[in-house]
């Protein structure tokens, strides 16, 4: 089945508009092309979509001005001249000219052309804004350009009116042209939008169980925070209107690149659906924010809404330093009241906070009273298993999973998205789940289910099949334990598991210290004497903190430095043959030998002396503290990864802040790690112990790890005979050079 980008007419097109963009060059630079080729491509297809009543709009214009209509009456009676039908969002143009007409006055190209951006309808002109398209208007028409590239639009072949091109088909159009600008500028295209294949296999994924949707008359809500061209929004509402066309859908979304909201809300505009729902921003929020031209929002556009089905693509591995300070400051003030509560992620990747940010935004869940919601997200491997157990993507992924939101993470094949060869993973959220689905979490691998495109575009050489798709929601919605898939692998049919079922416990763990006792040995030779001189606590006897005087100082630094003399006279009196194996014997000989001399020295200096005349000694015996209890020595601490009990009830008692307190948690899994201390390390450290303090929690998603399969390697007599054979024909290569 051919796909729409592999369309003649879309190739076609594609190659049409790159030859016009090249006659571009010298006043404009390749990854400069798309400044004047992108708003000229959305005038275009509006100018086709206005221009079969272009006579009558302004018939009508000088009869609805001579009525006296005025403000969005005139708007609403034009609107409906010009498209037809009761339109929510007006559209319309009221100059007298179309692209053709602008080629009749080649000397007043620039400003007929300005003025025809200008007839536009409020809604329209806001798009071009967004572009900054007036700017460049004057420097085509200055370099020449403007009326041949003009020229060019009106051809017979550059035909965008909807008749020759759908919605969706001009939705791949943009999506393609904006990967093929982004590669001459060496940027990430991913930013700006997801292989629509992807997006299918998103969609029908979380429409998978849902019955409301399809019900005659209901209203849903979709949103997408990272919204680029609108391609999540566009497919979504596809997917639900084929099966229910008396659907009321309402589409949010926010996006903080000027261009992509331009292109987004020209599709919106020309479909009739609310662009007042569509944003331009930044989601997470930039605190002082200098962007305030074109009406920038620098914060979340949505705040007290909520939404039934959210998709997004947040950018892969990219950090959120512009929006730190924001972000910090609802985290600090707000806690769970905001958006981040669970915790924050390392600067370099954003990614889990749009997850946050969209649970945030999920309706009250059935049990509560509401209608719940779904969630689908695309990720990289990052927020699978990345950060310590305590630390910020730990506690979100905890979190999630201790709510019991986490649905289902789908793993895709590599080489599927058009800037990066990574894999990439979808994660299913939802507070809906199915009675049968509550507690557990299903892993699919869907790295084998694709197939090989016909001519790659950039790094996307992978594309999903209807048929893989399918597949894919085949496995989602059977819910099977070791469910199997039958793919295809070098001409090879194979038939590997690729759906798992895991209880939420399972992904959690503890992480705890393993001490060891601190033995040390004691002997005052003169190397180890010479280390005490290293010892901060001895340097600062011959230091000041006057600041004023500096005979006063002097005065102390000598003072200082005679003491230092007489610490090391006493030292010296001791035998330096003599090996301590007990630090209390050498402690009550230090303390008879400095009073001997008169001194009378502080803690932190007792302390170095101990510090650099002991060195560790499995043979010593043991340190203990003041009670009794043995010290723990560093350098032989070790930290152990121990499952959660099996039956431990979710979520633990433990906040998620770094100052939890561990006093509940302890109790429950205190006995489980004694048991794993005695059954995996006793044996091979038997005087270890646990220090309980320092535990912590941990979880990640190790889907990778859940479907690997071993392979043998080959035998070595084989790799022999291969061997064999390069060398005999390296020779014969050699021979014939020779």
């Amino acid at each position: 089945m051919a796909t729409i980008t592999e369309n003649s007419h879309h190739q076609d097109l594609i190659g049409f508009i790159w030859s016009i963009a090249d006659k571009l060059r010298g006043p404009y630079r390749p990854p400069q092309y798309r400044r004047v080729m992108l708003p000229l491509i959305v005038l275009r297809r509006l100018d086709a979509v206005l221009e079969p009543t272009k006579l009558a709009v302004i018939e009508a214009k000088a009869r609805y001005e001579a009525m006296g209509l005025k403000g969005e009456a005139f708007e609403k009676a034009i609107a409906r001249v010009a498209i037809g039908g009761e339109r929510q969002q007006f559209l319309y143009n009221t100059s007298e000219f179309t692209f053709q007409k602008l080629l009749d006055d080649a000397d007043g190209i620039a400003s007929n052309l300005i003025n025809y951006i200008n007839g536009f309808s409020s809604r329209a002109r806001d798009i071009f804004e967004k572009f900054n398209f007036e700017s460049e208007i004057q420097k085509l028409d200055e370099s020449n350009r403007l009326y041949l590239i003009i020229k060019d639009f009106c051809k017979p072949e550059f035909d965008l009116s909807p008749s020759k091109l759908s919605n969706l088909q001009m939705g791949y159009l943009f999506e393609e042209l904006v990967r093929k600008f982004n590669e001459q500028a060496n940027e990430e295209a991913g930013d700006h939008f997801t292989p629509r294949e992807v997006i299918r296999l998103m969609v029908n994924l979380v429409f998978c169980d849902e019955t409301d949707v399809f019900k005659q008359g209901i209203y849903r809500s979709v949103y997408d925070p990272t919204l680029g061209t609108g391609g999540m929004l566009s497919v979504s509402e596809e997917h639900i209107k084929n099966q229910n066309p008396e659907a009321i859908l309402g589409l949010f979304g926010q996006e903080y690149n000027p261009e992509s909201y331009a292109i987004c809300c020209s599709d919106l505009l020309i479909k009739d659906e609310p662009i007042d729902n569509i944003i331009y921003g930044d989601t997470l929020g930039v605190k002082n924010a200098k962007n305030k031209s074109n009406n920038f929002l620098p914060h979340d556009g949505h705040p007290d809404k909520q939404f039934h089905y959210m998709f997004a693509n947040p950018p892969f591995g990219v950090e959120w330093k512009p929006e730190e300070d924001f972000i910090k400051d609802e985290y600090e003030s707000l806690g769970f009241n905001g958006r981040f509560g669970a915790g924050l992620p390392r600067i370099n990747d954003g990614s889990l906070l749009f997850l946050q940010h969209m649970i945030s935004k999920m309706q009250p869940s059935p049990e509560n009273g509401g209608d719940g919601s779904r969630v689908a997200i695309v990720f990289n491997g990052s927020p699978l298993f990345t950060g310590d157990a305590g630390s910020g993507e730990s506690n979100i992924r905890r979190w999630i999973i201790e709510n019991d939101w986490l649905d289902a993470v789908i793993a895709l094949p590599d080489q599927m998205f058009y800037n990066t060869g990574i894999f990439t993973y979808i994660w299913l959220v939802t507070n809906k789940k199915a009675a049968h689905r509550k507690g557990k979490v299903q892993l699919i691998d869907g790295t084998k289910h694709y197939q090989k495109m016909k001519k790659s575009l950039g790094n996307k050489r992978n594309e999903l099949s209807p048929e893989h798709i399918t597949e894919l929601v085949r496995l989602y919605g059977n819910f099977e334990d070791n469910g199997i898939s039958e793919v295809e692998n070098n001409g090879q049919t194979e038939k590997p598991i690729c759906s798992k079922l895991f209880d939420n416990r399972q992904f959690g763990f503890l992480k705890i210290t393993v001490e060891r006792p601190l033995r040390l040995n004691f002997q005052v030779s003169p190397e180890r004497l010479a280390l005490l001189s290293e010892q901060t606590a001895f340097q600062n006897l011959a230091t000041t903190k006057k600041r004023k005087d500096e005979n006063v100082q002097q005065l102390e630094i000598l003072a200082g430095e005679n003491i230092q003399t007489q610490i090391i006279q006493a030292l010296q009196k001791f035998d330096n043959n003599k090996l301590y194996l007990s630090r209390n014997e050498f402690e009550k000989e230090l303390n008879q030998v400095l009073k001997k001399a008169g001194l009378n020295l502080k803690a932190p200096v007792k302390k170095a002396i101990l510090s650099a005349l002991g060195t560790a000694d499995p043979e010593a015996e043991i340190c203990r503290d003041s009670k009794g209890n043995p010290e723990a020595d560093s350098s032989l601490r070790d930290t152990e990864i121990v499952p959660l009990p099996d039956d431990i009830a979710l979520p633990l008692p433990l906040d998620y802040g770094k100052d939890g307190n561990l006093d509940k948690l302890i109790k429950l899994v205190k006995g489980h790690c004694q048991e794993y201390l005695e059954k995996e390390v006793l044996p091979h450290v038997m005087d270890a112990w646990i220090d309980f303090a320092k535990t912590k929690i941990g979880y990640e998603i190790p889907l990778n790890r859940h479907f690997y399969v071993y392979q043998p390697p080959r035998a070595l007599d084989v790799i022999e005979d291969d061997i064999k054979a390069l060398e005999s024909d390296i020779m014969a290569m050699l021979a014939e050079v020779v």
